[in-house]
Parts: structure tokens; sequence; C-alpha cells
């Protein structure tokens, strides 16, 4: 697929983050833009760079999701793209014992389903409402209609403690790739998924330079924190090399978890 002024595509989480960064690098190609996000504030702002449109929009509602795609279609038609980037993590452990107290806790379930609706139910959701409307679309070259790619992340494939919500979130988003993308390829619909590994991005920046010297220092190479545009640019490569579908891909300097 060419990127151009005749796309529009929609970024999930595009407020920010990777998000803002795809959003960027899709927008500089000339793609008519819309950003889902929670925050208004930062949203808004960077639609107005970009020439773009801002949705205020929680992913976990269907109502949401549905005027969301209605206002971004009224703007700038049905979109060919889709970058699902939103999502949320924590740090529970499944159950733990105080070492002060001997308290014994376990992860809350509500917390645990929280962590699901918002990475992986979520994600769904926009996948299926998204690839619906570009079947109305006309097919361009070899028949394609439309290119969507997933965030998971490397805790997909090696979670460290206290992420099991979020590792099984992410783990499912790989799971579901490949057969979504068996489910849409008679339609012309490709489906991958990129598994970030740790990135600069605004929840990290907030740290204290020692974390962050520590976290780029267990990369083993590059040595440093990934670029969100680096991201961006495996994104733009998934959508543009008509080749690639089905895939979950890591983007990880190789680093490879350790339990803690």
């Amino acid at each position: 697929m060419k990127l151009d002024s005749s796309i529009a595509a929609v970024v999930t989480g595009g407020a920010s983050g990777l998000g803002a960064a795809t959003a960027r690098r899709l927008a500089a190609q000339g793609v008519k833009v819309a950003i889902f996000d929670l925050n208004a504030d930062l949203g808004e702002s960077l639609a107005r760079d970009l020439g773009g449109v801002f949705c205020q929009v929680d992913v976990t509602s269907d109502t949401d999701v549905d005027a969301a795609l209605a206002r971004a279609r009224s703007r700038h038609g049905q979109e060919r793209v889709l970058v699902n980037c939103a999502g949320i993590g924590n740090a529970t452990k499944t159950a733990s014992r105080d070492k002060a107290s001997g308290e014994i806790r376990h992860f809350p379930l509500a917390g645990f389903d929280r962590i699901i609706q918002v990475n992986l139910v979520a994600t769904f959701r926009c996948i299926a409402k998204s690839a619906a409307g570009m079947l109305t679309l006309p097919p361009l070259a070899d028949g394609e209609r439309g290119a969507i790619v997933n965030t998971a992340s490397v805790a997909a494939q090696d979670g460290q403690m206290g992420q099991s919500a979020y590792s099984a979130s992410k783990a499912g988003i790989v799971g579901m790739t490949l057969p979504i993308a068996r489910d849409l390829m008679g339609e012309g619909i490709r489906v991958n998924t990129i598994l970030p590994g740790i990135f600069n991005t605004p929840l990290l920046q907030a740290a204290p330079d020692h974390v962050k010297a520590a976290l780029a220092e267990s990369v083993p190479f590059p040595k440093r924190l990934g670029d969100p545009d680096e991201y961006a640019q495996l994104v733009e490569v998934m959508i543009t090399n008509g080749y690639f579908n089905g895939e979950s891909v890591r983007l990880d300097g190789a680093i490879r978890m350790a339990p803690r």
C-alpha cells in the first residue's frame, strides 16, 4: 500500500508515545490521521499539528468506538489503515505474602480483567469494527483493501514477575494475529503485530536517570532505549510492504527479559 493523501488511518492510543510517533510518521507521508485516545489535551494538540482529527474514546466501550469511527470517517472517509497502540500495564504478583505482617494476598480478579479488557479485547474490538468498514472499500493493487498493525510486547514471550495479566493480554494479541489475518485474507486486509521491547515513552521519561541507564544497559545492542519513531518505522514497513502478513515481530535490540 502506498501512503499518501488518498489513505485514511486510525491510530488508537495515538496521543503520546508509540501511537503519537506513528501518527506523525503517517501524517508526514500525507496520510489523513485520526487519533483515538482518552487524553484530550495531548490528542487535540497533536491532531492540530498534523492536520488530523482527534476522537476522545474509551476503547473498552462499543459506543465510544462506534462514535469515534463515525466521526473519523465523516472527516477523512473510510480508513484503510488501523494501528492499535492503546494499552495499559500493571505489576501485581499472582499471590504474595507481606513481609511485615505475613498477610497473604492474591491478584484481584477485577484488576486482571481490566488489563485483558483494555489490551486484548479492545484491540479485537477495534480490529473487527475497522475491518468491517474496510470491506466496503474498492481494492487497490493485488486486491488490497487495508492493513492493520497491533501492538503486543516482548512480555508476551518473556513476561517478568507481576506481569501475569499484562503478558496474557499481549500474548493474546500475538495469538490472534494469524487467525485474523486468515479470516481477512479473502478480502485483501493484512494483519501484523509488533512486540516492542523497552522504549523511551512518556512513562519511562519520568523515571530517574539511573533507572533509565540501567534499563538501557540491559539491552544487548544497541545499549539504549528504543526511539518511538523506530516503532513507527516498522509500522510503516508493515503497511507499505504488501507481502507482510500474519506476522508477529519483536523490536527489542535482542533483549530477553529477566524474571524481575
